[in-house]
């Protein structure tokens, strides 16, 4: 692998996409499907951790999605995105998704969504390839950068838990 690409800060990744939502959105309850807002989620992810690493970067998991409030036909969505956190080949970006609601243009945005979701960069042949450090720059980037190693070290833990308890045997 090559050497490790100079940083960049957190600024340089922030990504906004917004979508009004339509009738072929909604499940029977006349709310949009979790799935349509977590492929947006997914979406503003992608091209966040596409412009922080230079490239191609490719889910590899979805470490945390809350959904705070329903989201209706005709609401304006807006999603949020920002690398938080770097390792060599990896990254997590934070999402936020708000909501304006159609019946009230005007108020104030209300948090649909939160998540957390962690990407591999990968080169032409789908390898994992140095991606530049992030470079927090206020007090906010440093506590999330902070708060993404802890959900780092507790999915490794996890992980590892569960690969122990599958090959140890049952009494």
């Amino acid at each position: 692998m090559s050497e490790q690409p100079a940083g960049r800060p957190t600024s340089h990744s922030r990504v906004t996409l917004s979508r009004i939502m339509n009738a072929t959105d909604v499940n029977l309850y006349g709310t949009v499907h979790g799935g349509v807002l977590m492929k947006f989620v997914d979406d503003v992810a992608g091209a966040a951790a596409a412009r922080h690493s230079g490239g191609t970067a490719v889910t590899a998991a979805i470490d945390e999605i809350i959904f705070v409030e329903p989201v209706r036909v005709g609401d304006l969505v807006h999603a949020y995105a920002q690398v938080n956190w770097t390792g060599s080949t990896s990254m997590e970006v934070g999402v936020k998704l708000t909501g304006e609601r159609w019946d009230t243009a005007g108020g104030e945005p209300l948090t649909v969504a939160t998540a957390y979701l962690v990407f591999v960069a990968v080169d032409v042949s789908g390898h994992p390839r140095a991606v530049p450090p992030v470079l927090p720059e206020s007090p906010e980037d440093e506590r999330r950068f902070r708060e993404a190693i802890i959900r780092r070290e507790h999915r490794l833990a996890r992980r590892k838990a569960i690969q122990d308890a599958r090959t140890t045997p049952a009494e």
